[in-house]
């Protein structure tokens, strides 16, 4: 019999600069009332399932979105830096219009997905998916046939959703990832990694995609 470790994976609640379309990165915006009502309604719509940890990226976004969780599961969050959000270097803060007015080269590699570009001193694709990809083969490890949590970012879902699939990372999203929706993996140690469910939002009245 095969031993199964689900993880379910969520994307923070709705910030300001989703809805102004900027750029977070690692820069620390909290959830807006929209967002604060996702968090509760993750919490409540969860599955009741024998979760075992909740992880969460030390952002104030994640953080927030995972206190309701907290509170379901009766565990405590453990916070990382591991599952922060890209970070998007000089780009960090703009939208779409004022990247490319103030950093037109830049602006064209991040639209392209170059996978070695990392935005002057911001973090590569690349590196992205290295980071995020060892993490997650160690949480399988570690949480072996248990039920684990995440609330994390975006930019990191893209990376997990094109892994799985051995999707490029040059390639434009064709998959969506909304604020606040379930994401629902697994691993085995004969099959790897699958998906079971993406963007699971029927708890949700509405949600943005990711940028």
């Amino acid at each position: 019999m095969k031993t199964i470790t689900h993880l379910c994976l969520i994307r923070h609640g709705e910030t300001p600069w989703n809805v102004e379309r900027r750029l977070q990165g690692h820069l620390d915006i909290p959830l807006n009332e929209t967002g604060l009502s996702q968090a509760e309604q993750v919490a409540e719509h969860l599955p009741d399932l024998p979760y075992t940890a909740l992880y969460a990226s030390d952002l104030t976004r994640t953080r927030q979105t995972a206190a309701p969780l907290a509170k379901k599961t009766g565990l405590l969050p453990i916070v990382t830096s591991r599952l922060r959000e890209r970070h998007y270097g000089i780009l960090q803060g703009l939208n779409p219009e004022e990247m490319l007015s103030q950093y037109p080269e830049e602006t064209a590699h991040y639209d392209a997905r170059t996978p070695s570009f990392d935005a002057v001193n911001g973090e590569s694709l690349q590196s992205l998916h290295d980071r995020i990809t060892v993490l997650m083969d160690r949480l399988a490890k570690q949480h072996r046939g248990e039920y684990i949590i995440l609330v994390t970012h975006g930019g990191v879902l893209d990376i997990v959703h094109r892994w799985i699939n051995q999707q490029p990372l040059d390639t434009q999203r064709e998959f969506p990832i909304p604020n606040a929706a379930y994401n629902w993996i697994s691993h085995n140690d004969e099959d790897g990694w699958k998906i079971e469910a993406w963007a699971d939002r029927s708890h949700l009245a509405n949600t943005l995609d990711e940028l």
